[in-house]
C-alpha cells in the first residue's frame, strides 16, 4: 500500500523558530511596479533583513532550492561551477556548492528573518554521489533535516526506487534489503513532501500530502507540490509501478481552491518541472526586454495556466537558473524561479503579506539567486555528518578501477563519456553474447563527468569507484535485445520526433555505428536514414541486430517505445560493473585512457 506522508509526531515542526543569514551575490528579478510603502524597490534590493514586520504588512522570507540529487560533497568539475554576468559584459566562473557552505549560506541569509521558510522543489535525492546512494540517500534526508527544510515537492527521481522507498525516506525505518548502516535506526525526514498529482492508481488518491501550511503567529503560507506529468517516461517502470500521474495545472489549481477555502489565500507551488533561460549566466536578467521573455521550456506554459490564487513558483527538473516575473492568467506578474543543482544556488524571495487580506502583495514581491560559494566557514555539524558517512563509504569509494589521461566529459549533442560508457556496455554484452552489433546509451543516465585533477588521495588521472559511481548511479542492468534493422532505424528517429521533437535525447553509441543528424530539418527527418552505418554497412532494414542497452532504455524510457519492442531479451549485471570492467581492462596507471573523440555523430547546423 502507497504510504501517506503524514510529518512524524515524535517531532516538533521547526517553523516557529527565529531563524537565520545572507546575501551572496545578486540575480534581481522583481516585481515593483508599485511598491509598497516601506518597501524596496527592484533597484534597492540586497539590504540586510526584510522591509515589513510590523503593522498590516509582514514581509516573508522563502528560500529555496532544487536539484541537489544528493551532492553533500562540493560537486567537481562543471558541475561545481556557475557563470556569473558582471557589470561590463564578461563572465566570470565560480566554485560553487557543498552542503558544509549550503548550510553556512542559507543560516547567514535567515539571520534578522523571524519569518523564515526553506522550501525545495524535488530531487533532494537520487542519481546520487556515492556518499549518499551507496546508503540510499539517508545521508541526505539527515544532511536536509540539518538545513533544516520545512517542505518539498516530489521529483521525478524520488521514484527511482519507488513509492515503497520513498514513503521510507518520508517516515523513516532501516532499509528493507540492506538493514540499519549505523547503531541508530533511519529517523526519515523531519520536513513533509509533497506530491498532489501523483495517486494511487486503485484508490485515486494522492499518493503523499498534497499540501501543506506554513504558520507562524496570524501569518499562514500554503504550499502546493508536485512533480512533472511525464515522470513514468524518465523513471523506470517498476519505479513508478501502480502510480498515476495528473496534469500538473489542473492539480495545482484544484488545490488551490481547497486552500482558499480553508482561510489560506497566500499560496506557493512546488513544481518539478523547469525551463529553459535565455543565458547561462545565474545572474542574467529574465525579464528583459519583457517579464519572462528570457525563458522557454514547460514551465513557461505552467506558469502561464497556474490559477492567480497561486503567488509564486519554486521550480526545477532542467537543472536551470532563473529568476523570471510571467504574467498570471489574470495579467498580474507573479516570480517563478529556479536555483540551478547540486545545491550551487539558492533563491532569496521576498513575499509581503497582507494581514487585512491574508493575501502576498504582488506588486512587493522581489527575488535573487544567490551563489553557494565556498570562500565561508563550513557549517561543523554538515562536516561531522558527510565525515561519518565518508567514513563507512571509504573501504569501497576510494579503491581504483582506472586511469584517464584528460577529464572526460558528459557534455554535447554526443559526448566522450557518452562514447565511453557505450563502448563499455557493448565490450559486457559481448561477454554475454559474442554476436552483440551495438550499444545504445540515453544521454540523461551519465550524471557527471571523469575528471583528470584527483576528488581525494588517489592522484590525478585515477578513477575511483565513487567517482564512476557519481557518473552512473541508477543501478540499471546491461540488457540485450534483438531487433530489426528498420526497428533500430526506427529507434534513432526517436531522438528527433514524438515526445521528444521538441527536446531531443541523442543516444550516445558504440564504436563502429556512425550517421549524420541534420538539425536544419525537423522532426525524424533530422536523423539521415541513408547514413547509418555500422562498421561501414549500411543497415539492413530486414536483418536482425543484436542491441545492448541498459534496463530503463529497454522498458522504453526516455520516449524509445521502440526499445521496449525487442525479442530474445538476455538481462546482465548491472551498468556500473560494465563501467567498472571495461576502465580497469582498457587503462592502467602507466597507459592511460584517453578521451574519446566523439566523432560518431556528424552534426549539421
Amino acid at each position: 500500500m502507497p504510504a501517506t506522508s503524514t510529518a512524524h509526531p515524535r517531532r516538533r515542526r521547526r517553523t516557529n523558530r527565529l531563524l537565520v543569514t545572507a546575501a551572496g551575490v545578486l540575480t534581481v528579478g522583481a516585481l515593483a511596479a508599485a511598491a509598497l510603502p516601506g518597501s524596496a524597490s527592484a533597484g534597492e534590493q540586497g539590504g540586510k533583513g526584510h522591509g515589513h514586520q510590523h503593522g498590516r504588512y509582514q514581509d516573508v522570507q522563502l528560500l529555496s532550492f532544487n536539484d541537489l540529487h544528493g551532492n553533500l560533497e562540493p560537486p567537481t568539475g562543471s558541475s561545481g561551477r556557475v557563470t556569473e554576468l558582471q557589470p561590463d559584459g564578461t563572465t566570470k566562473t565560480i566554485e560553487a556548492g557543498g552542503a558544509e557552505y549550503l548550510a553556512t549560506h542559507l543560516r547567514q541569509a535567515r539571520k534578522g528573518n523571524a519569518y523564515s521558510i526553506t522550501a525545495a522543489g524535488g530531487d533532494m535525492v537520487g542519481a546520487s554521489p556515492l556518499i549518499s546512494g551507496l546508503f540510499h540517500d539517508e545521508p541526505t534526508i539527515e544532511a536536509l533535516n540539518k538545513l533544516d527544510l520545512d517542505v518539498t515537492s516530489v521529483g521525478n527521481h524520488e521514484f527511482d526506487e519507488g513509492a515503497k522507498e520513498l514513503a521510507r525516506l518520508q517516515n523513516g525505518g532501516c532499509h528493507p534489503t540492506d538493514g540499519c548502516y549505523t547503531d541508530k535506526t533511519f529517523q526519515g525526514a523531519d520536513f513533509p513532501y509533497l506530491s498532489a498529482n501523483v495517486l494511487n492508481e486503485k484508490t485515486e488518491k494522492p499518493l503523499l500530502k498534497p499540501y501543506w501550511v506554513w504558520k507562524k503567529k496570524d501569518v499562514k503560507v500554503g504550499f502546493i507540490g508536485v512533480t512533472l506529468e511525464g515522470t513514468p517516461n524518465i523513471v523506470s517502470a517498476e519505479g513508478v509501478k501502480g502510480l498515476v500521474f495528473k496534469d500538473e495545472v489542473e492539480t495545482i489549481n484544484k488545490y488551490a481552491k481547497e486552500l482558499r477555502r480553508k482561510g489560506v489565500k497566500s499560496i506557493v507551488a512546488l513544481i518539478h518541472e523547469g525551463g529553459f533561460p535565455a543565458s547561462p549566466n545565474y545572474n542574467y536578467d529574465c525579464d528583459a526586454p519583457g517579464a519572462g521573455d528570457g525563458i522557454s521550456g514547460p514551465i513557461a506554459d505552467i506558469a502561464k495556466n497556474v490559477s492567480p490564487e497561486v503567488d509564486a513558483l519554486v521550480t526545477g527538473h532542467t537543472h536551470n537558473a532563473y529568476v523570471c516575473t510571467i504574467p498570471d492568467p489574470a495579467g498580474n506578474p507573479r516570480m517563478v524561479t529556479s536555483a540551478a543543482s547540486f545545491g550551487r544556488l539558492y533563491t532569496d524571495t521576498t513575499l509581503t503579506y497582507d494581514r487585512r487580506t491574508g493575501d502576498i502583495a504582488r506588486t512587493a514581491v522581489k527575488s535573487a539567486n544567490h551563489v553557494v560559494s565556498r570562500d565561508v566557514p563550513k557549517a561543523p555539524d554538515m562536516t561531522r555528518l558527510i565525515d561519518k558517512w565518508n567514513t563507512l563509504a571509504a573501504p569501497i569509494g576510494n579503491r581504483a578501477i582506472g586511469y584517464i589521461s584528460g577529464d572526460i566529459v558528459k557534455d554535447g549533442t554526443e559526448s566522450p563519456l557518452g562514447d565511453l560508457i557505450a563502448d563499455a556496455q557493448l565490450a559486457y554484452a559481448r561477454t554475454l553474447d559474442p554476436e552483440t552489433d551495438l550499444a545504445l546509451m540515453n544521454p540523461g543516465g551519465v550524471r557527471a563527468s571523469l575528471t583528470y585533477a584527483a576528488s581525494g588521495a588517489e592522484g590525478d588521472g585515477v578513477v575511483t569507484f565513487a567517482e564512476a559511481f557519481t557518473v552512473q548511479p541508477f543501478a540499471n542492468t546491461v540488457n540485450l535485445q534483438t531487433f530489426t534493422g528498420e526497428q533500430l532505424i526506427q529507434a534513432l528517429k526517436e531522438q528527433v520526433s514524438g515526445s521528444n521533437e521538441a527536446a531531443p535525447k541523442i543516444l550516445q553509441v558504440s564504436d563502429g555505428l556512425t550517421y549524420t543528424l541534420d538539425l536544419t530539418k525537423s522532426g525524424a527527418d533530422r536523423v539521415v536514414t541513408d547514413s547509418i552505418r555500422l562498421n561501414g554497412e549500411a543497415i539492413d532494414p530486414s536483418a536482425s541486430y543484436r542491441v545492448a542497452t541498459n534496463s530503463f532504455l529497454a522498458g522504453g524510457g526516455d520516449g524509445f517505445t521502440t526499445l521496449g519492442q525487442g525479442a530474445d531479451d538476455l538481462v546482465g549485471d548491472d551498468d556500473l560493473k560494465a563501467l567498472e570492467q571495461y576502465l580497469t581492462a582498457n587503462s592502467s596507471a602507466g597507459s592511460p585512457l584517453a578521451p574519446p573523440a566523439a566523432d560518431r555523430i556528424t552534426i549539421v547546423r
